[in-house]
């Protein structure tokens, strides 16, 4: 889709095919097409159907608030989800009056939070079709009194300007997603001097960012959102605070770096898997407190213990066998249990999971979470059923 298609669909003709387009979703696609082709032109029906597939797909990300709202491919893809974009903005202390300066806004996610909130933000993107995007978000959520959008260049916004600096860099190039910060858009050399000149900083980065490239003045706090890591957020110019923070949405749950140190010692009666936000900000220890735990190997983020310590931070699991990894040991041990449906997970294990379900050739009714990780440094299997919460 590009600009001129885009701009088409906000006119009365093309509100009147995204409509049409929307009201046909569960039928055959090629039936739509052709339907629509007689009253719409070929360019007009192809962005309409492409805006009602993206709207389906958004209201896992936006809600309610998808169907009113219009997206790009890759503008969604990177989009924050609604519930981490209102985190932040009740995070940054937004407020009715506060200045936000937004250096690439994409399809305008994070703007929406923060105008939402009162703040007034104006911002910038170098993707003509994104702004559109954005413009055209902010009016058909009500909040365009709150919003300006330009083109414009990152490297030219004065964040001293405003009371806060938000960025979100693109993390994709011409040859797909990145990982490297260097290769973001704007590069990380350009996010540092913005952050530098803020009298306050908030910028989204992916999760598995190297240590390395967060600022030493900088908090970083990693979002899990329903057990998934969705993000990390550096932070500057606020409090001082901790440097490492993981939290759990929907519930609100945070956890903050403390420096314990959790002891090491054998395979307990549970195994507790941490959610994978407290593992990227290096908060097992904390976790293993909380529990009242050890770590099997100080290497790997699974923590044992001898008593069912419910919390929101960790999976919990029942230890009904500890084996040295073996195939013929475990597919015997599986078939004495009856177990024909293994759950397997992994940490500090080569072994290809695909490939060891097919080798283990189930069969049984019951049910076993298989655990392949390493005890004492020796690759290890935990047999184990699930303990929910009491």
């Amino acid at each position: 889709m590009d600009l001129d298609a885009f701009t088409a669909l906000l006119t009365p003709r093309g509100r009147a095919a995204l409509a049409e387009a929307e009201a046909l979703a569960d039928a055959d696609p090629v039936a739509v097409a052709t339907r629509m082709r007689k009253s719409h032109d070929a360019a007009l029906t192809s962005a309409a159907l492409t805006q009602a597939r993206l709207r389906e797909r958004a209201r896992a990300k936006f809600g309610a608030d998808a169907a009113r709202m219009f997206f790009t491919p890759h503008g969604l893809e990177q989009a924050t989800r609604a519930e981490v974009a209102a985190h932040r903005a009740r995070r940054l202390g937004a407020a009715p009056g506060l200045r936000v300066a937004d250096a690439c806004c994409g399809i305008g996610g994070d703007l929406l939070a923060l105008a939402r909130a009162g703040c007034a933000v104006d911002a910038v993107d170098t993707d003509p079709l994104s702004v559109a995007v954005a413009t055209a978000n902010a009016e058909a959520l009500g909040v365009a009194d709150l919003v300006t959008v330009r083109v414009g260049d990152a490297a030219e916004v004065r964040p001293e300007a405003y009371d806060v600096l938000f960025a979100d860099p693109a993390r994709r190039t011409t040859r797909g997603r990145t990982f490297d910060p260097l290769a973001y858009s704007p590069p990380w050399p350009v996010v540092l001097d913005l952050l530098g000149r803020a009298r306050a900083g908030c910028v989204k980065v992916a999760p598995g960012i190297p240590y390395e490239f967060i600022p030493d003045d900088a908090e970083a706090e990693w979002v899990s959102y329903k057990g998934e890591v969705k993000e990390a957020t550096l932070w500057t110019g606020r409090a001082p605070g901790t440097a490492r923070r993981a939290t759990l949405l929907p519930g609100g749950h945070t956890l903050t770096a403390t420096g314990v140190r959790a002891a090491t010692g054998p395979a307990g009666r549970y195994v507790y898997e941490p959610d994978g936000a407290a593992v990227r900000a290096h908060l097992v220890g904390e976790v293993a407190e909380l529990v009242g735990g050890w770590l099997p190997d100080p290497m790997i983020a699974y923590i044992s213990g001898d008593e069912p310590v419910d919390t929101p931070w960790a999976a919990r699991y029942e230890v009904r066998q500890v084996l040295p990894f073996s195939l013929k040991r475990l597919r015997a041990a599986l078939r004495e249990r009856g177990v024909g449906n293994a759950v397997i997970k992994k940490r500090g294990s080569a072994v290809d999971i695909e490939r060891l379900r097919g080798d283990l050739r189930l069969s049984g009714d019951k049910t076993a979470v298989v655990i392949l990780t390493r005890v004492s440094d020796k690759p290890t299997v935990l047999i184990c059923d699930p303990s929910p919460p009491a």
